[in-house]
């Protein structure tokens, strides 16, 4: 085992302070990855509160890392010592059931280990994620990040952005479709991102005119305030396809409103109790909602190289490790376009 630098939460009251893991010697099969960067998730900030009914402390959070290959177990033929690599939200998975053999490891049926928070299979207790100084990761959940993407941009893709890439994909969004975003947030300017490199009409959906102007330059070609009810009807029944990643319980019927026959909408943001919904508005017009859930390693792996192919990176602001605490309160007031990332080089000075 390895003694290394982090930071944790010791509690759901407690801010982040520096504390030390022990990483595992690699294995045959394991990739040893030197931290350059990490992203802040909204799931960082639940799991670190406790929101969710299931943290186990301390809590080192984590899974949008992006990092170098410092040492690989006699097993790992693609990848070598100096690779620019990233680590997402899982880091090992049965890989023997259904799903896990369908490439898509988030829903394995044996429970995925995800990068913080899960059983450590290899040294009991429960993963640390990637508030640290390096990791070591099974090498069939380490991604390939493209020369051409600005490293610290990228990290964010890890989670915000396959999160938001894969419903794109899975429900074939393609050139000409008119697709909505709906809010505009971490999750949301990737959707408009994707969507917009994907060829579609894209239509940013916001309760606040104020965000016209960043949702245009982030790509959107319309802007629809969901507040003005004459807006919302003239845009009725035209969207082949709505991303919604508004992160709160909220009333979906009025965005059912805006779906063509047959078209879907699909949560990515709200993992909570839902308004009711009409059951009219499904019924009328063969409608859907589905939920998706960040996606596979094969799948990811495929997002990254879009992204390499269509320049796609995260709006980010750089921060410290020691910074961490200020930037969950700003978190918590939606206080940053679009996403924060550690410049982990600031846990090894410190």
């Amino acid at each position: 085992m390895t003694a290394l630098k982090a930071y944790a939460a010791s509690s759901k009251e407690a801010d982040l302070k520096p504390f030390e893991i022990n990483r595992r010697n690699i294995t045959p099969d394991d990739i040893k990855i030197d931290i350059l960067y990490c992203g802040v998730c909204h799931s960082d900030l639940h799991q670190v509160r406790n929101d969710w009914k299931n943290s186990q402390y301390p809590v080192v959070p984590g899974h949008e890392i992006i990092g170098k290959v410092v040492e690989v177990g006699e097993n790992v033929s693609n990848f070598k010592k100096g690779d620019l690599v990233g680590v997402g939200c899982m880091v090992d998975s049965c890989k023997t059931c259904s799903s896990c053999k369908d490439d898509l490891e988030q829903f394995c049926e044996n429970g995925a280990t995800m990068t913080y928070n899960s059983k450590d299979k290899h040294l009991g207790g429960h993963t640390f994620g990637g508030y640290s100084e390096s990791i070591v990761v099974d090498k069939d959940f380490v991604l390939r990040i493209p020369e051409n993407l600005d490293a610290k941009a990228a990290a964010p893709l890890l989670c915000a952005g396959i999160t938001t890439y894969s419903p794109l994909a899975h429900w074939g969004v393609k050139k000409g479709d008119k697709v909505g975003v709906i809010g505009l947030g971490g999750l949301g300017h990737m959707g408009i991102k994707f969507a917009h490199a994907m060829g579609a009409h894209t239509v940013m959906i916001t309760t606040s005119p104020d965000k016209s102007s960043d949702a245009k330059k982030l790509g959107a070609d319309e802007v629809l305030i969901s507040k003005d009810e004459d807006e919302m009807k003239k845009h009725a029944g035209s969207f082949d396809f709505l991303l919604n990643t508004i992160p709160v319980g909220h009333d979906m019927n009025p965005y059912l409103n805006l779906l063509k026959r047959d078209a879907s909408m699909v949560i990515v943001g709200a993992v909570e109790p839902l308004d009711p919904l009409h059951g009219g508005g499904l019924i009328m017009g063969r409608k859907s909602i589905a939920g998706s859930l960040i996606g596979g390693i094969k799948e990811t792996q495929e997002m990254l190289d879009f992204c390499g192919d269509h320049n796609v990176v995260s709006d980010i602001e750089m921060i410290n490790i020691q910074d961490i605490n200020e930037a969950y309160d700003r978190l918590q007031k939606s206080d940053v376009k679009y996403r924060f990332v550690i410049d982990m080089k600031s846990l090894k000075e410190s």
